[in-house]
């Protein structure tokens, strides 16, 4: 094959020249020839509309000279290693979302800055085998990527309303758990603090029998604001069933897990609910309990908390108790 890919069709099959210079001209398609030394030797009509830089301006002009914007080591090793292995090379938009940094005429709200494009290397190699160019294909992968965006979008949303209590918005039992499940076992491994609280509240039956069980939904959603709003970044709050809420506090020792809650307690009843009319002053009782070398799963850190909040009930309720071996036979 000559050096020269656009003089590799013989003057009598000048026609089929042309008809192939048309198509790789017209084709909706970048398509970009170097030689061995990185020049350009053809780039097609998509090149130029979307460089905005004309074939005769960069024909015969070094690549990355031209385009000092690309990402020259990483594109030179795989010109490199096509050389080497005499076969084709693929990058998609996913593990490069671009080799030239083209506009695109998408919404802007499809959250794509730029095209992204798959790219592909082809060997063009002489009669001895040897490759003496590299034809470069890039093709618009934009759509493609707005539609998976969407797609991860839409199913992350699907993946927390999965994770999430339809009322108050908080993490549900089934979450917490996995979660509670997860913390307790790296605490294990890495010998970290982890602890517990679960609370509900108190006489929570006589706000539905007595004022209607929308005014308990609105409860509800009052006082998981109320928790939400005394957390920190790191605590992990679920609604664990009924008026029943847990906590899970990683990296945090059985003295700032009380503290916490004695914080959360009053601030749950420092001000009357506003529920359907009604003004209601609410409570809520706590059980606390932390990991040690003892504990065998994390189930068992629930049902020392849940102790610990049957304590606070038997006590008269609006406390917290923090477990301690031996305070279930306190509590017959």
């Amino acid at each position: 094959m000559p050096d020269d890919p656009s003089q590799s069709q013989k003057p009598e099959n000048g026609g089929v020249a042309q008809l192939l210079n048309f198509i790789v001209d017209r084709a909706h398609v970048g398509i970009f020839v170097i030689n061995r030394e990185r020049e350009i030797v053809l780039w097609n009509q998509f090149m130029e509309i979307h460089s905005e830089r004309k074939a005769d301006t960069v024909v015969g002009h070094n690549l990355f000279e031209a385009f000092p914007e690309l990402p020259q080591k990483w594109l030179d090793r795989k010109i490199e290693n096509l050389m080497i292995l005499k076969n084709f090379s693929f990058t998609s938009w996913e593990q490069r979302p671009y080799l030239f940094k083209f506009a695109h005429n998408r919404p802007v709200t499809g959250g794509v800055d730029c095209m992204r494009q798959d790219c592909t290397l082809m060997p063009v190699k002489d009669e001895a085998g040897e490759v003496q160019f590299v034809c470069f294909t890039l093709f618009d992968a934009t759509d493609t990527s707005i539609y998976q965006l969407k797609l991860e979008e839409t199913t992350e949303k699907l993946r927390e309303m999965s994770n999430r209590d339809g009322l108050t918005q908080l993490f549900n039992r089934r979450y917490i758990e996995e979660t509670l499940s997860t913390e307790f076992d790296r605490a294990r491994r890495y010998g970290n603090n982890l602890s517990v609280i679960l609370t509900d509240i108190d006489f929570f039956k006589l706000v539905n029998d007595n004022h209607g069980h929308l005014a308990g939904d609105e409860v509800l959603r009052i006082v998981s604001q109320r928790l939400t709003d005394g957390l920190r970044g790191t605590d992990i709050l679920g609604r664990y069933g009924g008026e029943e809420f847990i906590i899970v506090l990683p990296e945090t020792d059985i003295k700032g897990a009380e503290i916490l809650a004695e914080r959360l307690r009053i601030a749950v009843n420092a001000e009357p609910i506003d529920a359907e009319g009604d003004s209601l002053t609410i409570a809520i009782s706590l059980g606390v309990t932390e990991i040690n070398e003892k504990t065998q799963a994390y189930a068992q850190l629930i049902a020392e908390a849940d102790l610990g909040l049957y304590k606070s009930k038997d006590s008269g309720r609006n406390c917290t108790t923090v477990y301690y071996p031996g305070l279930d036979q306190d509590s017959d």
